[in-house]
């Protein structure tokens, strides 16, 4: 029997809820705490320096920024080690005929394959190229035999 909490298609993206959900919440509550703040200040309200909190405006968008391109970041590093696995792996069970066509995947296509199994990987990889089939979640459907990748960021 398979074990349910097995990674498949449906469950491989990986959330972090402290991250996805909670960090930029507080990121948007933040910046609007901000732009309060800086309302304030130029209304000559006098509670709040106009300086500190341009500041405070500048910093609270950086960190939106830095926020969303943490995982932009890694998710870039994350994509060239699978493209560089991916075509190891693929010079290793494919066909020759095959193997010559390696250079004509993308990234994307390849990221997608990693989930096939090797047995399943040179059929799958020569419907990829010969049906064009380009978006990642239309190849990570036809995979039958899913091959868990649990080190993913």
């Amino acid at each position: 029997m398979a074990d349910p909490a097995a990674q498949n298609y449906a469950n491989h993206r990986r959330f972090v809820p402290l991250y996805h959900y909670v960090a930029p919440l507080i990121l948007l509550l933040n910046l609007l705490w901000a732009c309060v703040r800086i309302y304030h200040a130029f209304r000559g309200d006098g509670r709040f320096d106009r300086g500190n909190s341009i500041v405070e405006l500048l910093v609270a968008f950086a960190l939106l920024i830095l926020w969303f391109y943490l995982r932009t970041f890694a998710l870039a590093v994350q994509d060239r080690v699978i493209r560089g696995e991916m075509r190891q792996r693929l010079s290793e069970v494919l066909s020759a005929d095959l193997r010559a066509r390696i250079p004509e995947l993308t990234v994307g296509q390849l990221i997608a394959l990693r989930f096939a199994s090797d047995e399943e990987l040179p059929e799958l990889t020569r419907k990829v190229l010969d049906e064009k089939i380009a978006k990642r979640d239309d190849i990570k459907r036809l995979v039958r035999n899913w091959q868990a990748d649990n080190l993913r960021a």
